[in-house]
């Protein structure tokens, strides 16, 4: 935790001295701080898997001893000490022999910090015994922690290769839709004479290329069981080749939507939204490939075909995901405003009518205390919004006032609609119905409606307010409370209620006072 947060203080590109020790530390300290973490995932993580009885043994007299305070608080006095040093090391302009004297002394703190660190949970005893009894697993994990070094330097030269080889692939494509396009290969100008865009390595594919691969990765692991190998790893290639080819038709639809004389849906929503459309409708494939065909499909293990009906998790999830799906795909469809908005009351409506049957044993019953939270969370909502900065009211403001008025009407009857009626519903099932009791056991409709622990409170609540972009604070405290309010009785009736409540009162509070931000 706090090599994260000094990672996002501390930039080495913003050392100011790039000769003597301080450039040597500017250098090689990211790349010392790299090998540092592989190490420590790779010897912990082989370490569990191929010596766990010996891990075990050394670790069984771990939990008795107490912590060791004395060396704890040398680490917190040091780090602090280390924060004083990064401040002036960071932010002066010192001269060379004051600038390498702190940069000495900043490389000396901070290995002691984590010495002290180390110490104070364990002795020195049992670091030299968990060496010693992992064999030469210390020698695997310190060639791993060089190899990750080297391959992300070798994997720098991979941007510029994938956005050339994205540039070719993108013209190819235009000329089957555009007679003369706009093409600069030294400045990866492509387009046409109405619009054209720049392809830099943003473009290249290879952000969506990593994500394919981690998701991959991820899910055979999760389904080894059910996987053939070796021949299930073509998968993996296969998923990041067919992103990347996705992503070019993402860029050479995003020139024709521009080109037509829509510039501000192309780079206002299409740009961004189509790519993860493009990734959710790829990774769906790899999914249903992995378990439905029977080349990659182990024989004799039987795999569960859940289907809409049986499946209990459908019936909280799917509401909640047919307005995120819905939201991706009106954001793609618009620039700055979302005229296409009512497409997610339509869509979550749609899915809540289709399970219907499903909600009848819920308790749908309220009482005074869910609009009591929901009025909370309203005063709340709006008092923390100095905080998270607010939001840009002027495109909305003026989407609406560009509209005809009937039009106007009945777009913001729809968004009152889905803020009143379908979000409350779909997300108080997917985080409270279906999220705290699944965090608590797999098999969650066999759990009564109040069963919790507090960490799946917090988890979820914590989700939820991620939901909410800069608000997420204001959204985390929300969902606490329509947590506890849900929880008290066990009635999905009455966190609905609070939620309802909570927008029907910003509702209110936007259409009275052109308060636009909070839409």
């Amino acid at each position: 935790m706090e090599l994260s947060l000094l990672s996002v203080w501390l930039d080495g590109a913003t050392l100011t001295r790039t000769v003597g020790l301080t450039a040597l530390m500017g250098d090689w300290g990211p790349v010392i701080t790299r090998m540092g973490v592989m190490f420590g995932i790779v010897f912990l993580a082989f370490g569990y898997l191929k010596n766990r009885t010996a891990l075990q043994e050394i670790c069984g007299g771990l939990g008795q001893r107490p912590i060791a305070y004395a060396f704890l608080a040398g680490h917190l006095g040091l780090l602090a000490a280390f924060l004083a040093l990064s401040r002036y090391l960071f932010s002066a302009h010192l001269p060379g022999i004051a600038a390498d004297f702190i940069s000495a002394a900043w490389m000396i703190t901070a290995a002691a910090v984590v010495a002290l660190a180390m110490l104070a949970f364990a002795p020195v005893a049992f670091w030299v015994e968990l060496i010693r009894g992992t064999g030469s697993l210390w020698l695997y994990a310190a060639l791993a922690g060089i190899l990750s070094v080297a391959v992300g330097r070798a994997a720098e030269s991979l941007w510029s290769l994938t956005t050339d080889l994205t540039f070719r692939l993108v013209s190819l494509l235009l000329h089957l839709f555009v007679s003369n396009p706009l093409m600069d290969a030294a400045t990866r100008d492509l387009g046409t004479q109405r619009f054209h865009v720049i392809i830099d390595k943003r473009c290249s594919g290879l952000e969506g290329a990593g994500l394919m691969l981690a998701f991959s990765s991820v899910w055979l692991w999760f389904f080894r069981k059910e996987c053939r190998f070796p021949r299930s790893f073509l998968l993996i290639p296969a998923g990041i080749f067919v992103l990347w080819l996705a992503n070019s038709v993402r860029i050479t639809s995003l020139i024709l939507i521009g080109n037509a004389g829509a510039p501000g849906v192309a780079v206002g929503g299409f740009h961004s939204q189509a790519g993860w459309i493009a990734f959710n409708l790829v990774a769906l494939a790899f999914s249903v490939t992995t378990r439905r065909i029977a080349w990659f499909h182990r024989a004799g293990v039987t795999v569960r075909q859940d289907s809409s009906s049986n499946n209990p998790a459908a019936a909280y999830l799917m509401p909640f995901l047919a307005i995120l799906a819905a939201a991706m795909v009106s954001r793609a469809m618009s620039a700055t405003f979302e005229w296409v908005y009512p497409l997610r009351f339509a869509c979550a409506a749609g899915v809540l009518w289709h399970f219907r049957r499903s909600y009848w044993s819920m308790d749908w019953r309220f009482g005074w205390l869910g609009p009591l939270a929901g009025a909370i969370v309203f005063g709340l909502w709006i008092g923390l919004d100095r905080f998270s900065g607010g939001g840009d009211d002027k495109a909305l403001a003026a989407g609406l006032a560009a509209l005809p008025a009937s039009a106007r009407v009945a777009w913001l009857s729809f968004r009152v609609l889905a803020a009143v009626v379908t979000v409350p519903v779909a997300e108080e099932l997917a985080f409270r119905g279906f999220l705290i009791r699944r965090l608590v056991a797999a098999d969650f409709d066999s759990l009564p409606p109040k069963a919790f622990t507090w960490l799946a409170v917090l988890v979820s609540s914590v989700t939820f307010g991620l939901m909410h972009g800069d608000r997420w604070i204001a959204g985390t405290v929300a969902g606490l409370l329509y947590a506890a309010t849900f929880l008290r009785r066990g009635r999905m009736g009455e966190a609905v209620a609070a939620h309802a409540t909570t927008n029907v009162m910003l509702a209110a509070w936007v259409l009275a006072g052109n308060n636009w931000r909070f839409w």
